[in-house]
């Protein structure tokens, strides 16, 4: 927002402020509003986990995904409705319901992951899963702190995570090479370490012009929890390919 006189101050907080309070609201409303980006982020990885964990040791449910093709397709596209839906439609979506749909999007994609652990050993899961958390706290710390601008690098990645995404469904449904696969899993690491990276310093920049910490700025925060936990997922997942120990 740029506030040119007194008066859209006055109808903005409701009382007459000056710049220098209005920085000063800005700077206060920082920390508050980026604590909430990495809480939701962490409590969406929890009720994945949760949910991952709970569906593979539930046969009937676990079946119930994995037999029935209508279901389980149906829960891809609920997951991909679920992040265009808040995505594209944040301003118009309270903050409940934006947190509802990010918690059920963090349960659907927990209720898929879970096969995970019929695939892999959970110490390996385990394993993978710290190595990833260290890394992505590393990037996100980098993109955090530095001053380089990021923004063109963000379009580079963007590509490349296509390149990635196309290579992945030829060699799935035509190549079928393992060794593409794990050259593929290579790539797709050093995408979202990028993307960490990028992620974490659009965030910060974003939340910075936050006016204040109400709803409207939570939702924002909202939506880079969601950008960093796709983030950490997808890290994870690659990260599991490589180092991960099948049963």
């Amino acid at each position: 927002m740029d506030y040119n006189n007194d008066y859209e101050l006055k109808e903005y907080v409701g009382e007459s402020v000056s710049v220098n309070e209005r920085q000063w609201d800005v700077s206060a409303a920082f920390p508050i509003l980026m604590r909430k980006v990495y809480v939701w982020m962490t409590l969406a990885l929890v009720i994945t986990g949760i949910t991952a964990y709970g569906v593979a040791n539930s046969p009937g449910v676990l079946q119930a995904i994995y037999s029935n093709q209508i279901l389980f397709w149906g829960l891809i596209i609920a997951e991909f409705a679920l992040v265009i839906g808040v995505s594209a439609a944040i301003n118009k979506l309270s903050l409940t319901v934006a947190t509802l749909m990010f918690v059920l999007y963090s349960v659907i994609n927990g209720a898929l992951l879970s096969s995970i652990f019929l695939v892999y050993t959970q110490s390996s899961i385990a394993t993978v899963f710290f190595i990833t958390a260290g890394t992505f706290a590393a990037m996100a710390f980098i993109g955090y702190t530095t001053k380089t601008d990021l923004s063109s690098f963000g379009k580079y990645i963007l590509m490349a995570l296509i390149g990635v995404i196309i290579a992945t469904l030829v060699n799935a449904f035509f190549v079928k090479s393992s060794v593409f696969d794990l050259i593929l899993s290579y790539a797709g690491v050093l995408i979202f370490v990028g993307l960490t990276v990028y992620d974490s310093q659009k965030i910060k920049r974003m939340l910075e012009q936050a006016p204040d910490a109400g709803e409207a700025a939570q939702k924002y925060a909202l939506l880079g929890a969601l950008s960093l936990y796709l983030d950490f997922i997808n890290l994870f997942i690659y990260l599991l390919r490589i180092f991960g120990r099948r049963n």
